[in-house]
This record gives structure tokens, sequence and C-alpha cells, in this order.
């Protein structure tokens, strides 16, 4: 069985996702591709000499009959009508964070999802695929340095554009490790406060950079994640888990070790794209093998869009005011639940 995609955007995540498909892996094929820009939607057919149709809007692609799935890699704003179009006309779709950029945008897709009566939606989190992550799970899973009591995580860019603002710093950087520390731990969140070390000279006068997050988790735990987007050096992604028997740390990225000149060295990333080019690989595999296998998608959920929703919207309270803000989730819907014992607590 081959999995027909619709494309949904065809700007730089949108075209990276269609190499993957057309040139990398197995199981899909493009057949249709839209974008606001219709220009931008024809060259991507012409790039990768594809066979499929250039619709006029997201509405017509998810209504043709020969699509079987959507990815959604438009601008963020633009999602959740994409999600919900798709949702209505019973078809899969992988949506590329932000789920929506509210949180009642993310419960409207929850809902949809939960009326139509079974998942549908994938959120691009793709750092629950990157190996150095699932081998920390692993550790933390099997109670090998005991129950986790405290993380410390950092995200660190070595520059970012004139665009960046302060808010941006969860929205878009935190994010991920909001998505990433709540899989790992399996734990909701409980509250976030913010603090503003002193600020780097590199940063513009309009960022407030860096930033460290303090979160709090519904069983106690302790998560303390810096955010630097101009920390100089590389892209760097840390993450050490302290549990009461042991501590259990994210594996640097394996480079070159070279001895030269008196000095001893290994390099560092410049590029977010390379630290997670398997994972993408490994989201859209997993998506279209899920599918076939079991008739949903097995990666992160919309409730997972939902709770990365909510979240951000305290850290960004808690930027603003200073202060511990509580971050406080509604009841988790049985649809979401996979684990025996949420099923027996229903």
């Amino acid at each position: 069985m081959t999995l027909k995609i619709g494309v949904i955007g065809t700007g730089a995540i949108g075209r990276e996702h269609i190499k993957r498909i057309t040139q990398t892996l197995a199981g899909g094929k493009i057949v249709a591709v839209t974008d606001v820009n219709q220009e931008s939607a024809k060259q991507a057919v012409e790039q990768f000499n594809l066979d499929a149709t250039v619709y006029p809007d997201d509405k017509s692609l998810v209504a043709a009959d020969n699509v079987d799935a959507v990815f959604v890699t438009s601008w963020g704003p633009a999602h959740e009508a994409s999600v919900l179009e798709t949702i209505a006309a019973g078809k899969y779709v992988f949506c590329e964070k932000p789920l929506a950029t509210t949180a009642e945008g993310c419960l409207r897709i929850v809902e949809a999802e939960k009326k139509h009566g079974k998942r549908l939606v994938q959120v691009g989190f793709m750092r629950r695929y990157d190996s150095s992550y699932v081998q920390l799970k692993e550790v933390i899973e099997n109670k090998e340095i005991g129950e986790p009591l405290m993380i410390r995580a950092a995200h660190r860019n070595p520059t970012v554009d004139e665009n960046y603002t302060t808010d941006m710093a969860a929205v878009d950087t935190l994010v991920h490790e909001i998505d990433a520390l709540h899989w790992l731990i399996d734990d909701d969140y409980k509250s976030v406060q913010v603090t503003f070390p002193r600020k780097t000279k590199h940063a513009l006068p309009h960022l407030q950079d860096p930033q460290i997050f303090n979160i709090e988790t519904m069983n106690g735990v302790a998560i303390s994640v810096e955010v630097f987007v101009n920390c100089q050096y590389g892209y760097d992604i840390q993450c050490e888990v302290i549990g009461e028997e042991g501590i259990a740390k994210l594996p640097e990225v394996p480079s070159v070790v070279m001895r030269k000149g008196g000095n001893l060295s290994a390099g560092i990333l410049q590029d977010w794209k390379k630290r997670f080019m398997d994972a993408y690989d490994k989201e859209l595999q997993d998506f279209m093998d899920s599918i076939k296998e079991t008739g949903e998608p097995n990666g992160p959920t919309a409730w997972d869009g939902y709770i990365a929703a909510v979240t951000t919207d305290a850290c960004v309270k808690a930027q603003q005011s200073g202060e511990k803000e509580a971050i406080e989730l509604q009841e988790k819907p049985a649809l979401y639940k996979k684990s025996i014992t949420e099923l027996q607590t229903q």
C-alpha cells in the first residue's frame, strides 16, 4: 500500500518533507500540492519532478479523491483551519508545530478528532524520534536511575535573526523541550516561572537573552531549561535527568576529534537541521508505517499539541509577570489514553 500524500505549504520545511518522501523514505507518494503562493507550488512540482496536481487552496486539495493523508507545512496561523478540514474529510494529517496558535484552537482540533472517533493527527515534534532522546527515554522507563527528581536542559543557538522576539524563546524554541521533557518523564506540568540573567551583548535591544524557565511537574520534578539563542559557539542541545539512584545525560553528537596545534578538539554543529535530520526521516516513516499497520498514526497527538500550547501560553505570561504561573490542562480524553494505567483510571 502506498500512502498518497497532499502537501499544504511548499516553503522550506514543505520541500524538505517532499524531498524525504520522494528520495529517502518508502511507502508514500506526493500526489498533490498547494501554497498561497501558487508559483511556489508549481516550482516544487518541477524541482522534484512530481506527478502531482497543483491545487488552488487547501480545501480543494483535502477534498481530492486520491489524497489519503495531508502534510500541513504552511504558515503557523493557517494550521488549524487545514487540520480541521482534513479531519472533517476523515483523512490523516501530519502537522508541523504549532498544531494551532492558541490552546483554544488545539482544543477545537481535539474535539473534532474525538467526534471522528479515532486518531488522525500527528504533530511534528521530531525529538521523540532522535536516537539520543530514545536512549534517554529507555534509561528512565527502565528505572536505571530511579525516579526522576530534577532535569537540567539547555537549548542554545549561535545566533537568531532580527525578527526573533523575547516571547519566541517560549513559543518557537522552548516548545521542543516542552514536548520532549513531558514525553521523557510522562508527567504533566504544574507551573512555570521565568528568570532573566544578565543580558548578553550579542542580543539585539528588543530581545532578552538568555532566559531560564523553571518548571514544576505534577509529581514534583523540578525542571530548569536555559534558552540562549545568541550563544555564538554553535547549536547545542543538552538534557540531564537527575534521579534517585543516578544521573542520565543526553549523549553528545558524534564528531571527529582532532589533535592539532597543541589542541585536542571536536566540532560543534552550527545547524539545527543537521542535528535532527535522522529524526525527521524517522518521524515521517513512522507516520506512514503506523497508518498502514494500525490505522492510526503513532506519534505525538493532537493532545500533545494542546499541552504544548497551554504550556507556552503560561511561559509567555510568566515572562511578562515575573511570577510563577499555573499550567492548567483540561481532563485528558479517553481517545489519547494509551497506557493500561490510564485506561484503568477512566
